[in-house]
């Protein structure tokens, strides 16, 4: 089915469907945050076990999303989308019954890996339907509500505690679950004719994986939102710490500030999507990556020459917006000359931030709470990604 041949109030419909798929990461990660110290008292395990559970569910949201990709590539979108929420539901109820944390680990690594699903087939969805500009206004659209997950997740974990243990927070997770099957199978059609799958197996998956790996233009754009997600992992690693244990904000305050910068990738996405218009996209590209390196060096001076809670707390939301403007464009750009292998397209872009994302959370921690080191591979990042998109997609202008 194309856009044109829809109306208005369901492509709405859809885009909603689809930022809430593409949420999956956020709120399975997020959402449970609040309960971790309950979490690891109820099961008679440590701190750094209760967080392997965390890190088992950003590897399945890892490890699923090359699998779930060039799949739905082969078998089409709905198909492998509802067997997914079907086992992800499934799940996230098996968590709530969950009697020792090595069983939580393997779960959650299984709610991941299932959850991954919705992540990349809601972008290979959303090439299926645009491309062009029209392809980055739609992403914009999708960043409105998947921009949301973030700053709702953990204010929502929090409310759902102060009634249930840390259990009702995966039942939550299961009736999320079940409420996207519920909307996908009555509301979401295929997008991805017969005659427009690829043929093949394992062997055409791994072909494909390694076409994508050997486009310098697809990489260029895929490293630039990698890194600049990883920035952002930083950021969340080691934000607390910084600002509650240096600066001595509060838990409230901290998530207030938390949640303004959250708001901050919502609203810089939709004027990226207002923009596209008047500008190119690899414009609104560099001009986001320029204000996140810029960001990222003036986050690393305050923190080397003791500067004091504002000064640190400006770069900081530039260094998270700017999220909204990198994401929005790389995500068109680099799906835009993929039509055929959409699916393994999408995985690409959602594996690679989730890995360097795993990278630059621990580097954080190893100066023990303090703030040079957040800073120090924030600003790495934000560098990185600025030169990926200058050195690797260079060639982009004559092949667009």
């Amino acid at each position: 089915m194309a856009a044109a041949d829809m109306t208005k109030s369901r492509i709405l419909w859809i885009a909603f469907v689809l930022g809430a798929l593409s949420a999956f990461g956020p709120l399975s990660i997020d959402m449970y945050l609040p309960s971790l110290p309950t979490l690891a008292d109820n099961l008679h395990t440590t701190t750094s076990l209760a967080q392997l559970s965390l890190t088992a569910c950003l590897l399945g949201l890892a490890v699923g999303q090359i699998v779930a990709g060039p799949l739905s590539d082969v078998r089409g979108r709905r198909g492998p989308l509802v067997i997914s929420l079907i086992l992800y539901a499934a799940a996230s109820l098996l968590c709530v019954f969950a009697p020792n944390i090595g069983v939580l680990i393997a779960l959650r690594f299984v709610q991941g890996l299932t959850g991954s699903a919705g992540i990349v087939i809601s972008r290979a969805v959303a090439r299926d339907l645009y491309s062009g500009k029209e392809l980055t206004r739609f992403f914009s659209l999708l960043m409105l509500v998947n921009g949301v997950a973030p700053i709702v997740a953990p204010v929502l974990g929090g409310v759902i505690l102060n009634f249930v243990s840390w259990r009702g927070v995966f039942m939550m997770l299961c009736l999320v679950g079940v409420a996207m099957l519920i909307a996908v199978v009555l509301g979401l059609p295929e997008t991805l004719p017969v005659n427009r799958r690829s043929s093949g197996g394992l062997k055409q998956t791994l072909s494909t994986l390694a076409h994508l790996f050997a486009d310098r233009r697809f990489m260029g754009y895929a490293f630039s939102q990698a890194l600049v997600t990883g920035s952002m992992f930083a950021y969340i690693a080691g934000s607390p710490f910084v600002l509650q244990d240096i600066f001595g904000v509060s838990p409230q305050m901290y998530s207030i500030i938390f949640a303004v910068n959250g708001l901050g990738i919502v609203l810089f996405s939709q004027l990226t999507g207002r923009l596209v218009g008047r500008f190119s996209e690899r414009q609104l590209l560099l001009s986001g990556l320029v204000i996140a390196t810029v960001a990222g060096i003036s986050l690393l001076t305050v923190a080397f020459t003791g500067g004091q809670l504002f000064a640190l707390l400006v770069p900081m939301f530039f260094i998270v917006s700017c999220v909204g403007i990198v994401s929005t464009t790389t995500t068109s750009l680099a799906m835009q000359s993929e039509q055929r292998s959409a699916g393994s397209a999408s995985a690409m872009l959602g594996l690679l931030p989730l890995l360097l994302g795993s990278i630059a959370s621990p580097l954080v921690g190893l100066g023990s709470g303090t703030t040079p080191p957040m800073a120090v591979v924030i600003a790495i990042a934000e560098i990185g990604a600025l030169l990926s998109f200058l050195v690797l997609a260079k060639d982009a202008r004559s092949k667009a």
